[in-house]
């Protein structure tokens, strides 16, 4: 497996409140990835970000190991609670960051399994031998129109309330974070990102993730080009992990 992360502050943010982060595992067994997007107080969002990124990439190279799909979705879980109970302090201790937060959208990929979690509207997308697809869900009011059938998916992309989250990390004390757990057989892409990247490049166009013949940094240049020449009003922040298969069929070759 290999990752990486790129970020972009765009072309209308005076600076980049988006964090995140890709780490191999000390065994080699792991890879975990991130990505945070920080919001509110003066520049407290770029604290809540960071915060959130420092803590689980230093928990996930602690940790002892992967066993299970539910070791992965106990620690994300976990990790999450903790994240957002020390934003919440921090924040309560320092007047400039009252009333930070962030979204987060975390993965752990081992050689059998991939375990994703998130809150907010950073999403993770997979390309595999099914395709590509979008897994996470945005906790977002626009989001919930849709689904209650309030609103179409059309109408939802120029809604006025679209940057309305209806959860975030560090906002309130209880935290409902989903997680996915995934099991491709061969070769897979995770794609984890912020908003600033979704709102100005297309599904359709994130889709040639599974064109597995391109690099990964080629595409996501491309994407984070595309993001800025559309507005750029938003920080852009992509984390990538690429799965070459499972072992065995690697030691089958």
């Amino acid at each position: 497996m290999e990752g990486f992360f790129w970020t972009d502050r765009g072309k209308v943010r005076p600076h980049n409140e988006d964090d995140g982060s890709v780490k191999e595992h000390p065994s080699g067994d792991a890879w975990f990835a991130i990505v945070a997007d920080g919001m509110g107080g003066h520049r407290a969002g770029d604290v809540a970000s960071r915060m959130a990124v420092e803590y689980m990439e230093k928990a996930f190279l602690e940790q002892e190991g992967f066993e299970t799909p539910e070791d992965i979705k106990n620690w994300l879980e976990a990790s999450m609670r903790e994240v957002n109970e020390k934003i919440i302090h921090h924040a309560s201790v320092n007047e400039e960051c009252r009333g930070m937060g962030t979204t987060v959208v975390a993965a752990v990929s081992t050689g059998s399994f991939i375990g994703i979690v998130n809150i907010g509207d950073s999403r993770c997308y997979i390309a595999d031998e099914e395709g590509f697809r979008q897994v996470t869900k945005d906790h977002s009011l626009v989001n919930e129109l849709v689904r209650s059938g309030q609103i179409s998916e059309e109408e939802a992309k120029d809604h006025p309330r679209k940057n309305v989250l209806l959860q975030a990390v560090g906002t309130e004390k209880q935290v409902n974070p989903d997680f996915h757990c995934l099991s491709p057989e061969g070769p897979s892409r995770i794609l984890l990102c912020s908003d600033g990247l979704t709102n100005k490049v297309s599904d359709d166009e994130l889709a040639e993730l599974a064109d597995f013949e391109q690099r990964v940094e080629t595409m996501a240049g491309r994407w984070i080009e595309l993001a800025n020449q559309r507005g750029g009003e938003d920080n852009i922040s992509i984390a990538l992990v690429n799965r070459p298969s499972f072992p065995e069929e690697e030691g089958g070759e």
